[in-house]
């Protein structure tokens, strides 16, 4: 048995909760999946894995095992890269979280750094709040682009590095399509969140902190809370402003993804005021392993002068 692989193969099965397709996101068969992690058990000498007619979970020392597989795993992330990063010339994949409206930052953030550090293979995965947090403190993920004042980033002892501040607008569309000027800002117009309440509203869905963000700066306006439609898919939400039909919808937008539709003609877009909601956005990383080389470029491009 090689004690790495079958370490994989847990973290795998944890991740994609089924065994025929964690087999084959580590590119074997499920048998052999199944044969190594029995192998583990035996060699460790406890139960790790919960099993019935499906993967149940793991057991109380399978999720003591998973801690000290994803450590694993993280060592040897870092010491491949150590091994096969040139001087100045880092190699290796960086796995990012990002939360769904910052989505524009992060992408252009790993364009940056590919152009950089073309050895650096970024994996930017759109998460929760919640996921992206459990998924640094565990080590699926290597950096994250989300909010820094939630309270859960401070009891995890995560790393910040302070990005921007995000601000929000009222975007709907107008019957007479109009382009805005090149070189304009998003929008010198402004709105009150009592008056973009009374719109019949797209957001993201309750479990999604943004949408925690926009009810409560709804609530300190007055105003109640009723979302015409809700998703949680960022694409969705704005595809109702994309569409050249009916102007019936409008959407509450964090700055990132106004930006995204600066060219898309037929849009009003006003800033919300009454009250002026700011929130911090920046670069959230574990405090408890080293930085891998990778993850040590990407913090170096973040912190520089003409990045921020």
């Amino acid at each position: 048995m090689n004690l790495l692989d079958a370490m994989r193969y847990l973290a795998a099965l944890e991740q994609h909760r089924h065994f025929g397709r964690a087999a084959q996101a580590c590119h074997i068969t499920q048998p052999a999946l199944s044969n190594a992690l029995r192998s583990l058990e035996t060699s460790l000498g406890v139960p790790i894995v919960r099993r019935g007619r499906q993967f149940e979970g793991l057991t109380p020392e399978g999720e003591r095992v998973l801690e000290s597989a994803r450590r694993m795993l993280h060592e040897q992330e870092r010491l491949n890269q150590d091994l096969a990063s040139f001087i100045g010339r880092p190699r290796g994949r960086l796995q990012i979280g990002v939360v769904p409206t910052a989505l524009p930052v992060a992408m252009r953030l790993a364009a940056r750094l590919r152009e950089r550090a073309d050895g650096i293979q970024p994996v930017v995965r759109s998460l929760s709040s919640q996921a992206i947090e459990a998924g640094l403190e565990n080590l699926t993920l290597d950096l994250a682009l989300g909010y820094t004042d939630r309270a859960e980033v401070a009891q995890r002892r995560l790393t910040v590095l302070a990005q921007y501040t995000e601000r929000y607008y009222l975007v709907e569309r107008v019957e007479r399509p109009r382009a805005w000027p090149p070189n304009a800002n998003a929008s010198t117009d402004l709105c009150t969140w009592a008056d973009a309440a009374a719109r019949p509203l797209v957001l993201l869905t309750p479990e999604m902190h943004n949408r925690a963000i926009v009810d409560r700066a709804l609530q300190s306006a007055g105003a109640r809370v009723q979302a015409a439609i809700e998703t949680d898919n960022v694409l969705a939400l704005l595809q109702p402003l994309l569409d050249d039909g009916p102007a019936w919808l409008a959407a509450i937008l964090p700055g990132a993804l106004v930006a995204t539709l600066r060219n898309v003609p037929g849009l009003r877009v006003r800033a919300l005021v009454d009250p002026l909601v700011e929130t911090p956005i920046g670069l959230l990383s574990a405090s408890h392993v080293q930085a891998t080389p990778a993850l040590s470029a990407a913090l170096a491009l973040a912190a520089g002068a003409d990045w921020l």
